[in-house]
């Protein structure tokens, strides 16, 4: 996967880009001095499968996207697809589906917008490749996700690098990236300097979108553009193409359906978390590279499948919840959701289904370790994830993940693994093993979750860790005692990686640091 941002510095000139395709030639191409649309944010692959992937790319005026694409990086050869037009109305952001791709080939693609104005006037091409042999699955997986702790102060440092552990994922020429969300602090503001302990300045690149909590639906755009202001980010996401979720802070921190933001919260005027949500949700779906379902365009789970060695479920665990509460509920239902029964319904039917060796569940929040939740306008003792402090039997919402553990048992569904993020303040990596001789509730099969992170936020200490589901913690990146919000000067930024090798069909799954050094790893043979 070698696509790169192209300079040639040329425009398409398109008078007849209509007669061109009709011909089965390239419309001529001609240097121009007037002014053409933009790609601010570059170019995203994602949602790929073995013959499929969207491709991403936003412009900055009224323009129709254009995508190429071919398995020759020379594009000697190459097929063409017309795509939509770039309004206003999507903040001038647009996706096309490849479909009918080679399986497990390398396919590259450019992308060009045309002027819907002046319809001689053409972008310069942006190239990257949405899909290298997925289904193969011989290239490293990358089980990563992006935290930007915005109320925190860490904003691009240019001066630092940016977002540097990007271009070390990108050395790793990873087939895809899983990521976890919280892709930006909605409720957080980003400062031009930031005082360090050792009295060095942290300095950001700031803009007005991120002057201030977002509550309309620019803020949220303003938030998600932010990001791609990181050369790294943009290079490797030309690269790599992403499987996205979202969590909390795509809204605003610990949000939940139904809540309405407290009078102790001073920065919101707009107090409905169900507008907002709906603001935020448009806005991550404009920005990100989802194959949006047309049945339910609101769905955010989904699944993929990676030919014979893989499957990947991607959950969503914001939607579907009841409300943050002391998590002591004695029933499975409503109040105690965290998936929701149709999504619960929906991982059960494909994790049964699967016949890939091994099926990774990516699960924005973490199993044990426990997350309070500290906002200002809700109770003490009220938690965020799925445990709930008491190492007792489950309850709660941990009804729901005993359900889904023993149905895997029953089943007898082998090889899962699940991969967790960094919410609220579990910023850090580690590696852990469920056991159900050390658990509360013993009814299912031993197995991994991997937690990684974080890329460009503060680093805090260790979470405390609920026992009812018998975590045996094998590794953690940082001390208990370290200080909370250290910077990413500190180099305490982390990602994980998962390798599956196609003669053995072994996952090997390793933690690394900011400069890509290994630090934890570990060979889950296929089970019997």
């Amino acid at each position: 996967m070698k696509g790169l941002v192209s300079g040639t510095g040329l425009a398409l000139n398109g008078a007849g880009l209509t007669d061109a395709l009709a011909q089965g030639v390239a419309p001529a191409i001609v240097t121009s001095d007037k002014l053409r649309p933009q790609l601010p944010g570059g170019v995203i692959s994602g949602d790929v499968t073995a013959t499929s992937g969207i491709v991403w790319s936003r412009t900055d005026c009224p323009a129709r996207m254009i995508v190429e694409y071919s398995t020759s990086e020379s594009f000697k050869t190459f097929q063409r697809r017309i795509g939509p037009a770039a309004l206003d109305g999507s903040n001038f952001t647009a996706r096309v589906d490849l479909t009918g791709l080679p399986p497990g080939a390398d396919v590259f693609y450019r992308v060009r917008f045309q002027d819907l104005v002046d319809g001689k006037a053409y972008s310069e091409p942006v190239t990257g490749a949405p899909v290298h042999g997925v289904a193969r699955c011989e290239q490293a997986s990358l089980l990563r996700l992006l935290r930007r702790r915005g109320r925190q102060g860490w904003g691009i440092n240019e001066r630092f690098g940016g977002y540097r552990i990007y271009e070390v994922m990108r050395r790793e020429t990873p087939d895809f990236f899983i990521h976890q969300g919280d892709q930006i602090y909605a409720d957080g503001v980003i400062e031009s300097d930031v005082k360090l302990p050792d009295g060095t300045m942290w300095t950001n690149i700031v803009t007005e979108g991120k002057s201030h909590v977002a509550q309309t639906l620019d803020d949220y755009r303003a938030a998600l553009a932010y990001n791609q202001l990181d050369k790294n980010k943009r290079r490797f996401a030309a690269e790599v193409p992403f499987l996205v979720q979202w969590d909390d802070y795509e809204v605003r921190n610990n949000w939940y359906p139904g809540q309405r933001i407290g009078e102790a919260e001073k920065r919101y005027q707009t107090r409905a978390i169900d507008l907002l949500e709906a603001r935020a949700k448009q806005a991550m779906f404009e920005y990100n590279p989802y194959r949006i379902n047309q049945l339910d365009p609101e769905q955010v789970y989904r699944g993929f499948q990676f030919g014979p060695l893989l499957d990947v479920f991607m959950l969503d665990e914001r939607s579907y919840r009841g409300a943050n509460s002391p998590n002591r509920q004695t029933r499975l239902d409503a109040n105690s959701a965290f998936l929701g029964s149709q999504q619960t319904a929906w991982l059960k039917a494909s994790l049964k289904a699967s016949r890939a060796t091994w099926k990774v569940i990516a699960s924005d929040m973490p199993i044990s370790l426990v997350v309070p939740d500290a906002n200002p306008d809700v109770p003490k003792g009220t938690y965020e994830a799925w445990a709930n402090a008491d190492n007792g039997a489950p309850l709660g919402r941990e009804l729901e993940l005993k359900d889904i553990l023993a149905f895997i048992k029953q089943e007898d569904i082998r090889n899962v693994v699940w991969v967790t993020a960094d919410v609220q303040d579990v910023h850090y990596a580690q590696a852990t093993y469920y056991d159900p001789s050390r658990a509360k509730f013993s009814d299912f099969k031993p197995f991994w979750e991997f937690v990684g992170g974080p890329i460009n936020a503060g680093t805090f200490g260790l979470n405390d860790l609920d026992t009812t589901f018998g975590p045996d913690l094998r590794y953690v990146s940082v001390p208990k005692d370290n200080p909370q919000n250290r910077s990413p000067a500190s180099l305490q930024q982390f990602y994980g990686r998962a390798k599956i090798d196609p003669v053995s069909r072994a996952m090997t799954v390793s933690l690394h640091d900011l400069d890509g050094k290994s630090l934890y790893e570990v060979k889950l043979d296929v089970e019997a």
